[in-house]
């Protein structure tokens, strides 16, 4: 993932010390119920779509344009299907970051699959009954997609049982 400018400035301010940052991940399927991914070029592994909001990009815009910038496919974002705080990561230079990540289902309008900028070495359709392999977080995000439920949420470690979510109100 190429590391946006406004993060550049902050590091040279801040060094490797820890930065909480948002994190945008991006479910796409088309028409035939596939689901889009990406060969990653920095560890050349198969992952779901995702990057870094602009200083006050919404989530869902986000999400289309790093679909766009990644894979040249267009989606609309449809709804919020996961928000998570993710483990604390550390890259090969010492920096370290760690994640609130958006996980936005969308869906394909238009475009051809291909790689669109140096993120990805592959981008491709995938049926969900032949996935490549992928990082258990990619296989839960694809699974929260799948499903009709309400966003789900990360259980507090101290608190005991699930979440409750509100119940539409409006």
């Amino acid at each position: 993932m190429a590391t946006p400018d406004f993060i550049t400035t902050l590091r040279a301010e801040v060094g490797h010390h820890p930065l909480w940052l948002p994190g945008v991940t991006a479910i796409v399927f088309d028409d035939e119920g596939r689901v889009l991914l990406g060969r990653r070029a920095d560890n050349g592994r198969w992952s779901v779509i995702g990057g870094i909001p602009e200083p006050g990009e919404q989530p869902a815009a986000c999400a289309v344009r790093e679909v766009h910038e990644e894979t040249a496919v267009r989606c609309v974002a449809e709804r919020v299907v996961l928000v998570e705080a993710l483990e604390p990561v550390t890259y090969p230079n010492g920096d370290v970051c760690q994640f609130m990540d958006v996980t936005v289902r969308c869906r394909a309008v238009g475009g051809e699959p291909r790689v669109n900028d140096d993120e990805s070495l592959e981008v491709a359709w995938f049926p969900l009954d032949r996935l490549p392999e992928l990082h258990e977080t990619g296989l839960f995000r694809i699974k929260q997609a799948m499903a009709d439920g309400p966003t789900w949420f990360a259980r507090d470690t101290e608190s005991p049982g699930p979440v409750e979510t509100a119940p539409d109100s409006m």
